[in-house]
């Protein structure tokens, strides 16, 4: 059983807890994350890890209420057990496998949309950490919606806030901010984008235009995390691929967004997932091909 050490509401249907999970904590890395079930019965439901303590062992992971679930994840408070927490699954960040000196000589940007602030905060403390300077955009519809600003402030080399209603910050969408610091002549070498699928599909278009390479975490639906399922089965560049073990983070540019956004939809009803086990064949399944298991 994996103890909950500390639970904190953040925004509206939006928690953060920190996990006692000394083996996760040992070897995760940020960009990586976790899977866990609240109870023996309970689903699968995957998370980003937003930040870990090697010392304590502890793993902090933020979630949003959406189904039963979550529902029942979000009831639990201080003291309480998990079932089951597993990981770290999936690949680290590319940019920890870079030679800091050569980070050092990039200019780096983050973009946070809604609760894709908790998997970018992980990143830019680990190179904050490592003295490489990274600025930060982080957006949300309101002001009551933005997440970990003192946290990013503390490790971001600039921090910009944006909300789509003007109740903070900047007035619009994060890919707005973007495009203001490139017409006062803001150039960045590499971007990183977080968030809902919708948002990184327009944030990439502006990335594509500006010429800045950049990345994304892709968050489809998963059920297994170790690519036998095929739930997380994406395009990149016109290749299969899966999100838990290929990624999650893909080249922003290649992502077939609007296949993955119809995927998600069509997984949402029974006949829908059945039609894409037909049109996807051998590939559906991912790993193994022919798993045969429920999705």
């Amino acid at each position: 059983m994996y103890q909950i050490l500390k639970s904190e509401k953040l925004a509206d249907r939006t928690w953060l807890m920190v996990i006692h999970a000394p083996w996760v904590a040992r070897a995760c890395q940020p960009g990586q994350f976790i899977i866990l079930r609240v109870d023996e019965e309970g689903e699968r439901i995957p998370l980003t890890i937003c930040d870990y303590d090697r010392a304590e062992g502890t793993v902090t992971i933020v979630f949003q209420t959406i189904g039963v679930s979550t529902a029942k994840l979000e009831k639990l408070t201080a003291g309480d057990s998990l079932a089951d927490f597993v990981g770290p699954l999936g690949k680290a960040s590319d940019l920890i496998d870079e030679p800091v000196e050569e980070l050092k000589k990039k200019k780096l940007l983050f973009i946070a949309g809604g609760v894709g602030a908790a998997p970018v905060y992980p990143q830019v403390k680990w190179l904050h950490e490592h003295g490489v300077e990274a600025d930060v955009i982080i957006g949300a519809r309101t002001k009551d919606l933005i997440l970990l600003e003192k946290e990013m402030e503390a490790v971001a080399a600039h921090l910009y806030i944006s909300t789509d209603d003007g109740s903070y910050g900047h007035a619009g969408v994060a890919g707005k901010v973007l495009e203001k610091l490139a017409a006062e002549g803001v150039k960045y070498d590499h971007c990183v984008v977080i968030g809902p699928m919708i948002m990184m599909k327009f944030t990439c278009m502006t990335t594509k235009q500006l010429g800045i390479p950049t990345v994304v975490s892709m968050n489809p639906i998963m059920i297994d995390g170790t690519g036998m399922c095929g739930g997380c089965r994406l395009t990149v560049g016109g290749e299969v691929k899966f999100a838990c073990v290929d990624g999650p983070e893909f080249d922003g540019h290649l992502v077939d967004f609007d296949q993955a956004m119809k995927r998600q939809q069509m997984y949402k009803t029974e006949e829908g997932r059945k039609m894409l086990e037909y049109q996807e064949g051998a590939t559906h399944h991912g790993g193994c091909g022919h798993c045969g298991g429920e999705h």
